[in-house]
């Protein structure tokens, strides 16, 4: 393989949340703290990418990397309903500058998972005036940032409720009927969000559903309602279409105020691969996934493709990865053909510019991320070689960070922290992926 042209993007991704820390005002933050938590830890100070982002765009910089994706944190910039923080939106003016100054394209993401605590006491991501908070926000921060941005994501990972819905239907579905088996003793599978519909995200579901009684009266205490729709919480058809109306406001707003900025969001795409008897299951996996968000998005500039690995369909639907497959720290089946997969698929119906904007692997050789790297690229290469209008890839994630619910076991990072210190240690895989990009 050879670089990249000059006008395609190598870069790393990264979330607030994930990474800066002490987001005090966020409802994840609340959620970390709370006695029925299914988060495995909380967040606490993350790597302090609040206060260390210099020298972590320094260090893309370094290694060669050409653009930096990242979010705004809703929570930090509107920390009560209506009260904008002139600071908290400095700090990100002053994140995009530096960005330029390092020479990394910035490509902000104004969504991504966390919301402000107040927003869940209002009816979270279910609630109808949640498109307009939304849309207020977005036009606080674009008047401030949009001069300074070519690319903007508004939500990302837009369905990523609907898959964990679907998952935990299908985690109910088995437990019924191991009861009704009465198997009530049999050991549960670990890790079940991911042995079933490989979520891409990282949640503990069967610690979810055991406090699902418990979490009703402390979310009460919390946030004022007894069930707190965060943005990854069961998604119910409606709450998807008012995720979608929230994604079109903000990009009304957008276009208003700055014409030239190419808007799109992201989605968690599976590699979804049908087997003997199982493809009427899989078209409708594909249709739930991707098919059914195209009239929606269809006059973006761009979507965000995010695939981490394939999903095998069979006539009773998921099957496991094959018996010889190497798992990484997720669970996931060790795949990156799946990405150009995706690509080409997505490609087909998408009439807009596409953008891998998350694509990794959680594990703790280094050596099976750079092979990982190499191979998603090489996919990424076929694509553009057959003319597919592809402007970017960003890597999941520059740091290891927070992964959610599963804490900080999960090492996607193209760099390591020592959290005791706040100490960075590029991995060889930063510089690797550097290696394609031309500057």
């Amino acid at each position: 393989m050879q670089k990249f042209n000059s006008d395609f993007y190598i870069g790393a991704a990264t979330a607030a949340h994930q990474v800066e820390g002490n987001n005090t005002h966020s409802d994840l933050w609340a959620m970390e703290q709370m006695k029925t938590t299914s988060f495995t830890e909380p967040s606490l100070d993350a790597v302090d990418h609040y206060n260390l982002y210099e020298e972590d765009i320094a260090l893309m910089e370094k290694a060669g990397l050409n653009a930096y994706r990242f979010s705004i944190e809703w929570a930090r910039i509107e920390p009560e309903e209506n009260c904008f923080d002139e600071a908290a939106l400095a700090h990100y003016q002053n994140v995009i500058a530096c960005c330029k100054k390092h020479g990394l394209e910035p490509f902000v993401t104004l969504h991504h998972f966390s919301s402000p605590k107040w927003l869940i006491g209002k009816g979270g991501w279910e609630a109808e005036t949640t498109p307009d908070d939304f849309e207020k926000y977005v036009r606080y921060v674009m008047r401030a940032i949009g001069k300074d941005v070519k690319y903007v994501c508004t939500i990302n990972e837009a369905n990523m409720g609907l898959q964990i819905a679907a998952i935990m239907e299908r985690y109910k579905r088995q437990m019924m009927a191991q009861m009704a088996k009465a198997q009530m003793t049999a050991p549960q599978p670990e890790n079940a969000a991911e042995t079933d519909g490989n979520v891409q995200v990282g949640i503990n579901l069967e610690k979810m559903m055991a406090d699902q009684k418990l979490a009703a009266q402390e979310n009460l205490e919390v946030f004022g309602v007894e069930k707190a729709e965060n943005f990854t919480s069961m998604r119910t058809a409606q709450g998807d279409l008012l995720i979608m109306r929230a994604h079109q406001k903000a990009k009304t707003v957008i276009r208003e105020l700055f014409p030239k900025i190419k808007v799109g969001l992201t989605l968690s795409l599976h590699d979804i691969q049908a087997q003997p008897g199982g493809e009427a299951r899989a078209q409708k996996e594909w249709d739930d996934e991707f098919i059914h968000y195209l009239p929606y998005i269809k006059e973006d500039d761009f979507l965000g493709v995010q695939n981490y690995t394939r999903s095998l369909i069979g006539p009773d639907g998921q099957l496991p990865a094959p018996d010889d497959a190497e798992l990484t720290q997720m669970n996931y089946e060790f795949y990156p053909e799946a990405l150009e997969n995706v690509i080409r698929r997505v490609a087909g119906s998408f009439p807009g510019e596409l953008i891998v904007t998350e694509n990794g692997i959680a594990t703790a050789d280094d050596a099976r991320r750079i092979a990982f790297i190499r191979r998603a690229l090489t996919g990424v290469e076929n694509c553009l070689k057959d003319g597919i209008a592809l402007r970017g890839y960003f890597h999941w994630s520059l740091l290891d960070n927070f992964e959610w619910q599963k804490g900080y076991s999960m090492t996607f990072g193209l760099i390591a922290v020592d959290r005791t210190t706040q100490t960075r240690l590029p991995k060889e895989s930063l510089s690797f992926l550097g290696s394609f990009s031309s500057r």
